[in-house]
């Protein structure tokens, strides 16, 4: 793919100045038919694709989201289906992407070293009989502004219909007042063609209540996930129907309240933020649907019609997600945690557009430590392979000549000085891990070998004095909790065992692949690290990490920092901390990771699942007894509503793969060996889960029936298992042909 880059102005749209989105054109001969046809394109940022008036664009935000210092990406299309003989036009519209992030004020994305007008790579290659027919995007490209009058990622668009060109991009096309393309400058980053699964719409919803609220109409969908809305209306010419995306009620008002920092640092936030803003043409029935930039929502409060207008046909919710195939899930007859795998499942994926987000609303960022604590329990849903694979490659990029890693990948440089640390940083070890575990891959190993190891060299030179590491976020968002607080276990803790972790992960990998030496400096690192949390923190009879904490306790247990004699003292610790706090959890995201896993292997199950499922504060159960349709970000009694706080968040939803390993039973050990580990929970008749691995799909379903539980494993070829059974199970295991 080459870098000849074009744009259509060098001036760059802001807040001050909107510039409109450009379209580019060009019209071409052929003299027959062409026997094949493909075209590369990189769009910097997002871009529409148009071949003779029809949009094959391969889905919404193509072709991703980078930085391109580092990474310029594109797409290839066949196009033999859609050129014919005679004049021919290929047609693009450029977006604003990450090419000029704006709206990421908060981040510094105003600031990036990249940012400028959107700008467009572009070959074609056509065979007619044994002739070539082949192009670039050059001058010979033609440009007008769209009818896109605003856009970007985070804040929106606006459209004025009156503005549209009729037949721009088809054939015959009178193109004689447009503009000849500008030649741009290349960005720095290396070319790679994009391979990650696309953003498409998975399903449409229609509003469940519209009602008259603050001077216009509320649109609420019943559910708070990521997406688009279509409008459909019927309005006068220069009619102007404003749209605003959120997620939450104040008081029974819409409110954008959790989705704005500081409106004395940011006061034009309120007057963009996930907002569309629709110019009407006046002739019949007109629909529109946004394309360069997507939303966090359920509601969307809608000003500038009339009562007549605001029927359940104006606006549909458009779902749209990366589209990940699912390999694997979860069913129980306990209406509750059905409820909450559904909740867990529109998280997940609302927020996966390309890489894993951190809320589909405010941010839209790729922080690491999110990733990082959700990669088990989404590698055991969904094929996130190659997406992840794609963000390790940024990430390795992003990485700085010291071998530190910023929090958010793409970032112009923010998240170096805050929003990174070990708990963060381990995203690039664990995503590796996990891929290797579940999958067999080895080559994302060596994608990531000399990164991981460059890595562990930095974090030794942040050890203090007494050897542990005390930088960056630790145990992140403990319950009850407001940011800025402090932490329920300390950082030295958490970040000690994660670093110790993320060497002992290393080793194993790197030992897989035959960095023998690599392997053994990781392995020095595990054991010091190790030593260093035993020495610093554990009490005197071995049975306490720090002060007596459930998510040190429970990290400790989880990652094995205490000593199998020690484990049976340190549980019974973690349990009468849990018993002093009337079996109520107190942890942040780390220990919400491990609390679960350590109580079902201690016998501790029942327990598990009452904290998961009852409907008291904290408790997953407590979210659907306040209305949530998606998991949020924190957990905070009613009466502190986190209104600065996000309602759909990926890294709380761990529970999911608690249920599929100790309810259901199916542990996956790794892409060749399942652990059969049931619990028959109390109330429940039945439990069931399944797992697609390399050599095919394992189903483990219990059920009760009379006074006996019968458990059914069903394997493909090539797998073993291992059981652990309750007492009075019975267990029968079949295989299938699967290879």
């Amino acid at each position: 793919m080459n870098k000849h880059f074009i744009c259509a102005t060098h001036e760059i749209s802001s807040f001050e100045r909107h510039v409109p989105a450009p379209c580019f054109r060009r019209a071409f001969v052929m003299e027959a038919k062409p026997d094949g046809a493909s075209l590369s394109i990189c769009g910097l940022g997002f871009y529409l694709l148009y071949v003779n008036g029809r949009d094959i664009t391969k889905g919404l935000l193509a072709p991703y989201v980078s930085d391109p210092d580092h990474y310029c990406y594109y797409d290839t299309y066949d196009l033999t289906p859609y050129l014919q003989q005679g004049e021919n036009v290929i047609g693009v519209v450029l977006g604003n992407g990450y090419m000029n992030p704006f709206g990421g004020e908060v981040w510094d994305l105003h600031r990036v070293p990249w940012r400028g007008a959107p700008r467009l790579a572009l070959k074609f290659c056509a065979q007619v009989g044994e002739e070539t027919v082949s192009f670039v995007a050059d001058e010979q490209f033609k440009t007008h502004p769209s009818p896109i009058t605003f856009d970007e990622m985070r804040m929106g668009e606006h459209y004025d219909a009156n503005l549209e060109i009729t037949g721009w991009s088809l054939p015959d096309f009178d193109d004689s007042t447009w503009t000849p393309a500008l030649v741009a400058e290349a960005p720095r980053g290396e070319m790679r063609h994009c391979d990650v699964e696309p953003i498409r719409v998975e399903k449409e919803r229609k509003p469940v209540r519209i009602t008259a609220q603050d001077g216009g109409y509320l649109y609420d969908f019943g559910v708070n996930t990521a997406g688009l809305c279509r409008l459909n209306v019927r309005a006068r010419r220069g009619q102007v129907i404003e749209m605003r995306y959120g997620e939450l009620l104040t008081n029974g008002h819409f409110s954008q309240n959790n989705l704005c920092f500081s409106l004395e640092k940011y006061p034009f936030y309120p007057d963009y933020i996930q907002k569309t803003r629709y110019t009407a043409r006046g002739e019949g029935v007109e629909s529109w649907t946004p394309v360069f930039t997507y939303f966090g929502f359920r509601y969307v409060l809608v000003k500038g019609i009339t009562p007549e207008q605001a029927t359940e046909e104006l606006l549909t919710m458009l779902i749209c997600h990366s589209d990940l195939e699912t390999v694997g899930d979860f069913s129980c007859s306990d209406a509750t945690v059905n409820q909450l795998f559904e909740m867990a499942r529109n998280s997940d994926l609302s927020n996966f557009y390309y890489i894993p987000t951190d809320c589909p609303h405010r941010e839209k960022l790729g922080w690491t430590g999110d990733a990082s604590l959700s990669a088990d329990h989404i590698l055991l849903r969904y094929r996130a392979d190659k997406s992840y694979r794609a963000w390790l490659a940024n990430i390795r990029k992003a990485q700085n000549e010291a071998g530190a890693l910023p929090g958010i990948v793409p970032t112009g440089g923010w998240g170096f000085h805050w929003g990174n640390g070990p708990v963060f940083d381990s995203v690039l070890f664990h995503l590796p891990y996990k891929l290797y575990r579940f999958r067999g891959d080895t080559e994302v190993i060596r994608e990531n070998a000399h990164a991981m190891v460059r890595y562990l060299e930095y974090i030794m030179t942040q050890r203090s004095e007494n050897g542990t590491v005390e930088i960056g976020l630790g145990d992140w968002v403990p319950v009850g909790k407001a940011r800025g607080s402090y932490y329920t276990v300390p950082v030295g803790i958490c970040n000690s065992i994660m670093v110790m972790d993320m060497a002992g992960k290393a080793r194993k990998m790197l030992e897989a692949i035959g960095y023998t030496h690599q392997a053994a400096f990781a392995k020095g690192i595990y054991e010091d690290m190790r030593a260093t949390v035993r020495r610093v923190y554990l009490s005197a009879d071995g049975s306490t990490l720090g002060e007596g904490y459930q998510s040190g306790q429970a990290i400790g247990l989880y990652f094995g920092v205490f000593e199998e004699h020690e484990r049976q003292a340190a549980f019974d610790r973690l349990l009468l901390l849990l018993h002093t706090s009337n079996d109520a959890f107190d942890c942040g995201f780390v220990g919400m990771h491990s609390l679960f896993h350590v109580l079902a292997e201690f016998g501790e199950a029942e327990l598990a699942y009452r904290m998961i499922t009852r409907r008291e504060f904290p408790s997953y159960g407590y979210f659907i007894e306040q209305g949530e349709t998606s998991i949020p970000e924190k957990f905070f009694p009613d009466g502190e509503r986190w209104e600065k706080y996000s309602h759909n968040h990926h890294f709380q939803c761990d529970f999911t793969r608690w249920f599929m390993f100790w309810v259901a039973g199916l542990q996956v050990v790794d892409h060749k060996t399942v652990r059969i580990t049931p619990n028959f929970i109390g109330g429940m008749d039945h439990a069931e889960a399944y797992h697609i691995l390399p050599q095919g799909r394992v189903d483990v379903r219990w059920e009760r029936r009379e006074d006996k539980v019968f458990v059914c494993v069903t394997l493909p070829r090539g797998v073993q298992y291992e059981s652990r059974l309750p007492e009075g199970a019975d267990l029968e295991v079949s295989y299938t042909n699967e290879n």
